[in-house]
């Protein structure tokens, strides 16, 4: 009964959300494609500088940006403008987090998920399987002129999204998460933005890189994170989501006990696996829960902790967690 509940309330998401996207022209696969992967490619490509507004529910976060192409090299500076002081750096795919109130910086590998402005463009060539894509006018935002579509999703495992891009080059200036009823969840968009012209290496260095032997570094090495097969397989996961990070690693705190971590995406909605002992000392509840636009579940097997979670429909991740197994159960 449970199931069908679901499937049932993820059909009349669907069918609201049609009602929103029904006026504008969709586009044909190739065409979808062409133009997601322009988004894509210009967010690895172009150098850009700007600030740019992430608002979810009634919080507000504005942040600076600084992106810089060096041949094959990406660099990247990321900086809260607001709220607690936090930088983020990152060389192609390594990333480093820093945290001056508790002068600490976490190093590690990125994962499946991309931030604003970037989308994946290695995961892109299936999204019209999942999502209809529509042409919509475009605005003006942060002085440039953009054009605009919107994803519309074809099941209630995922939420719609609507994309602005410059119209040149290509470069996101805005992005919206939407869920059933058209209502936002999330969205970024860019007030201040400079495309193209040279940007110096220092301007996408750490604020703090003199302070480094007094800083604290909490490194995922070798030894702390590996690629590992954990034995767990999703036995029923939502259509067009596949695993593209499986980890095991050690515990935020330390601790001799591993970590499972994997990572499930369909190109857009990535969604977090999180598998750990279960303190048999803590009783804690299973089912549901929301922290922002991020939708949890939580599940005990066996003698295990599993924690799915994602900014996807309440649905997608309580089915993940239901049918996550130990291989061979």
């Amino acid at each position: 009964m449970r199931s069908v509940c679901l499937r049932w309330a993820g059909g009349l998401a669907v069918g609201t959300a049609l009602a929103a996207y029904a006026s504008a022209d969709q586009l044909q696969d190739a065409e979808a494609l062409a133009f997601l992967q322009k988004i894509a490619g210009a967010a690895r490509q172009l150098n850009y500088e700007g600030v740019f507004v992430y608002q979810h529910g009634e919080t507000v976060e504005t942040s600076s940006i600084v992106h810089m192409v060096d041949g094959p090299a990406e660099h990247e500076k990321l900086a809260t403008l607001d709220g607690p002081k936090r930088e983020v750096i990152r060389h192609n795919d390594e990333v480093s987090s820093y945290y001056p109130e508790i002068r600490t910086v976490r190093v590690e590998k990125r994962a499946a998920k991309r931030t604003f402005p970037a989308l994946p463009s290695e995961l892109l060539n299936t999204i019209t399987e999942h999502y209809t894509v529509r042409r919509h006018e475009g605005e003006r935002i942060a002085g440039f002129d953009t054009e605009a579509v919107s994803l519309e999703p074809r099941d209630g495992f995922r939420y719609g999204h609507k994309f602005w891009s410059e119209i040149g080059s290509g470069l996101l200036l805005k992005a919206r998460m939407v869920d059933g009823q058209n209502h936002t969840i999330e969205m970024f968009t860019f007030t201040q933005l400079k495309i193209g012209g040279k940007i110096p290496l220092s301007a996408v260095q750490a604020s703090y890189a003199a302070e480094h032997d007094k800083w604290k570094f909490d490194r995922l090495s070798n030894n702390d994170a590996k690629d590992a097969d954990s034995g767990w397989i999703v036995k029923n996961q939502p259509a067009g989501f596949r695993k593209v990070y499986e980890m095991r690693r050690s515990r935020p705190g330390g601790g001799p006990q591993l970590l499972t971590h994997i990572v499930l995406t369909d190109g857009l909605a990535a969604v977090s696996v999180f598998i750990e002992p279960n303190p048999a000392s803590k009783k804690m509840s299973d089912g549901p829960a929301q922290h922002g636009a991020i939708n949890i579940y939580t599940r005990t097997v066996g003698e295990q902790r599993v924690t799915v979670l994602g900014e996807t429909p309440s649905a997608t991740v309580q089915q993940i967690a239901m049918s996550l197994t130990p291989r061979g159960r």
